[in-house]
């Protein structure tokens, strides 16, 4: 069970505490209050709530929310284990800390409903979490003593969709906001779908814990799912279709039964894309867009809210993406994922100099946040955080680089009318999204070495020759992809986009520390950069599939999130492309159909066409910097 909590907390984007010293614990109770109250909505609706305040009353003190579906203990006694982690610079600043169960989560009372849409013009009694965290921070104010009247809100991944909802309500209080690896659209590109493609691990993982229903309230999780083997591969193989997923899950689970009944981007996904509604931040409230180059979970949201915010609201919004996990920023040091190392501490850095400071700067009148750009984003490859004036930068120029028949990429189209590589893809035999068994989703896989896929025959690999200076992209990378089928009428175009290190290549341990200490050899690393899916009957809209016809030439172009990353003097640019990424993505019976409905026998081998020639010239498009 340990295990499983601890699974969920890396999967939810929740922060992992460790007890600190006995000195910081002792501190912490001895200088704060804690209280457990109900606050009641404007629909009576009451919600739990636990209040962590200073004893110090010689002046008012701000407050800091964190609304939360993962529940808020301890309750009773005990105090939350924020000691050993960044969240103490608010403790020894005197901040009032604020925690919140959600409607209908854990101890508060209602009905839970996953990414509530946001109610724009609401009336009468109308709620949504915007309202919520309204009337939360109307009752603070008048009943928290001491409180200095500016309020600030934060969360990490779902949390961190409270966090944007919280920026909505239009509080005068609400001074800055705090979105943070933020569920943005689950459908398009976060947790549960990537451009349709069902995210099969995960979504599985979650609902089986979080999705079970809470007739009354409780304080504890439940047991999760016992698996029968401790080889994911093989289990969701054998439980391959969602039919059979859905079987598993059982009856009790709303939202699982709502992922089936709308398999394609409709009204009911388009209501719960945050991304909508930035227009509704008032111009009082600051926001600071967090997340991680390398988010399993959320890296599209953190890039697009930012976006979103820019485009639609009149705020001051700042975007900071660092070398880090989801919600890596939030444990760690931040020094290293996986097997590739980013030498310094930048997590550490990165509360001390950036989100401390925003929130000091808005809620408690104190120093600057002139220093914070408008984009602070760390560029992995050469490990070196750029302040930027914009994002995505102005100054990049998109590049195509063509595949050629040489499996080679070139920045000069091919000049033969029509060719092309082909590959078999079997769902019953999909590509692995990792090497070796699969005991659990990791992070690492995001900058996993990707040579155990370059050596299967269902793989196509493109390389560039050998650098003779520095590239770097900043920016959304396109793949502009043509395809042709053989035996079916639909298939998934999985785009990595890689870092091949040189031969010789190891880390100066001096510089970079040692990382995981595992020593793993490094010469000839291919480090996945970014890696993306398409299901391509989504192809022209993510709302209205289109099947495809046997030899005929389709073009499937997507956007991959975006990129910061320097691929150094003497390492490669690597492209590889596939049709399958399991268990992390659902298997495509490669037939055009309701894949949530489709029986085993709908799964059939297909022979995929890459083009590569004048007529048809598929490349990837890097947004590369001057």
């Amino acid at each position: 069970m340990q295990r499983l909590l601890f699974s969920l907390c890396v999967l939810l984007g929740l922060p992992v505490f460790c007890w600190g010293s006995s000195e910081d614990s002792a501190w912490f109770v001895s200088h704060y209050t804690k209280e457990e109250t109900y606050i009641t909505m404007r629909d009576g609706i009451r919600l739990y709530t636990i209040i962590y305040a200073p004893k110090d009353h010689s002046k008012p003190h701000p407050i800091l929310i964190n609304r939360t579906p993962y529940s808020i203990a301890p309750y009773g006694a005990g105090y939350k284990s924020y000691w050993n982690t960044p969240y103490m610079e608010y403790i020894y600043a005197n901040y009032i800390l604020v925690i919140q169960d959600v409607r209908g989560k854990f101890m508060s009372e209602g009905e839970f409903m996953d990414v509530r849409p946001y109610i724009p013009a609401k009336k009468g009694k109308q709620t949504d979490e915007a309202s919520d965290t309204y009337d939360t921070i109307e009752w603070l104010l008048k009943h928290v003593k001491n409180n200095n009247k500016c309020v600030g809100i934060y969360g990490i991944s779902y949390p961190g969709y409270y966090a944007m909802m919280g920026a909505l309500c239009q509080h005068p209080a609400l001074k800055a906001a705090s979105p943070q690896a933020p569920v943005t659209d689950w459908f398009a590109g976060d947790d549960f779908h990537h451009n349709g493609a069902f995210m099969l691990m995960d979504a599985f993982n979650f609902y089986t814990i979080f999705g079970r229903p809470r007739p009354a309230p409780i304080q504890k999780w439940g047991p999760g799912y016992q698996y029968p083997t401790p080889d994911y591969y093989q289990f969701f193989m054998e439980h391959g279709t969602m039919a059979d997923i859905a079987s598993l899950m059982g009856d009790s689970i709303a939202f699982w039964h709502d992922l089936y009944q709308h398999p394609d981007y409709d009204a009911w996904w388009q209501a719960r894309n945050t991304r909508n509604y930035a227009q509704y931040i008032p111009k009082n409230c600051a926001t600071l867009v967090v997340g991680g180059l390398f988010d399993a979970e959320d890296c599209f949201g953190a890039w697009n809210l930012y976006k979103a915010i820019e485009k639609r609201a009149d705020n001051n919004n700042k975007l900071v993406m660092g070398p880090w996990s989801h919600g890596g920023w939030s444990r760690g040091k931040g020094d290293y994922l996986g097997n590739v190392r980013f030498a310094g501490e930048h997590s550490v850095s990165y509360h001390k100099n950036i989100e401390f400071p925003f929130f000091e700067y808005y809620l408690n009148h104190k120093g600057s946040v002139e220093h914070i750009a408008e984009a602070n984003i760390f560029f992995s490859g050469s490990n070196q955080w750029k302040k930027m004036n914009s994002w995505a930068p102005a100054n990049a120029t998109k590049t195509h680089f063509y595949f050629t028949r040489q499996n080679t990429l070139d920045t000069a189209k091919e000049t033969t009318p029509l060719d092309g590589s082909h590959y078999v893809s079997d769902p019953n035999k999909p590509v692995p999204y990792a090497e070796n068994m699969l005991t659990k989703r990791t992070n690492e896989y995001m900058t996993d070495d990707q040579r155990f896929a370059a050596r299967r025959p269902d793989v196509l690999v493109y390389e560039s020759g050998v650098l003779k200076k520095d590239i770097t992209i900043g920016g959304e990378v396109t793949a502009d992809i043509y395809v042709m089928l053989e035996g079916g009428s639909d298939v998934d175009v999985v785009v990595k986009l890689i870092d091949v290190f040189p031969d010789n290549f190891s880390y100066d341990t001096g510089t970079y520390g040692m990382g995981n200490g595992k020593n793993y050899p490094m010469g000839g690393y291919q480090m996945l950069v970014r890696g993306e899916v398409m299901r391509a009957k989504y192809r022209n809209s993510l709302s209205y599939p289109e099947k495809m016809k046997p030899g005929e030439v389709y073009q499937v172009k997507f956007k991959l999130p975006d990129v910061a990353h320097t691929f150094l003097k003497n390492h490669k640019i690597m492209v590889q492309v596939q049709s399958s990424w399991f268990p992390l993505v659902d298997r495509n019976p490669q037939q055009f159909l309701n894949i949530y409905q489709c029986p085993k026998s709908d799964f059939v081998p297909c022979k995929v066409h890459i083009m590569n020639c004048a007529t048809y010239p598929s490349s990837v498009i890097l947004p590369v910097l001057k």
